[in-house]
């Protein structure tokens, strides 16, 4: 399988409420984004609880996915924080770069467009 890279422009840093996972999108409360919620960005690093974590807030990032998503897709997050096409009122964390056949499959997004 090809490497597939990112590129951020901004990344910040959150102090994780909770173990993060790399991959994953991040709320604003420094917790794994909740289902259908607005993020504050995508995590960078795995990282502890009470640790600062890298948050990339604009760009073109990694993402797990949930289920199944298509390309040029709208994305949101689920529960857990991972990427799944946006339904009904859920609030857009990203376009979809490349395509997700199952879930964690790690895709391209990108924000802030």
């Amino acid at each position: 399988m090809a490497k597939k890279l990112y590129k951020p422009l901004l990344i910040d840093s959150v102090t994780a409420n909770e173990n993060l996972e790399q991959y994953r999108f991040v709320g604003f409360d420094g917790k794994h984004c909740g289902a259908g919620k607005k993020a504050y960005g995508v995590c960078d690093v795995s990282t502890e609880k009470d640790q600062y974590a890298p948050v990339g807030v604009l760009g073109i990032f990694l993402v797990e996915a949930a289920s199944a998503i298509t390309v040029g897709a709208n994305v949101t997050s689920d529960a857990n924080g991972k990427a799944v096409t946006v339904a009904n009122a859920d609030e857009v964390n990203g376009i979809a770069l490349d395509s997700a056949s199952a879930a964690g499959d790690i895709i391209r997004i990108i924000r802030g467009i």
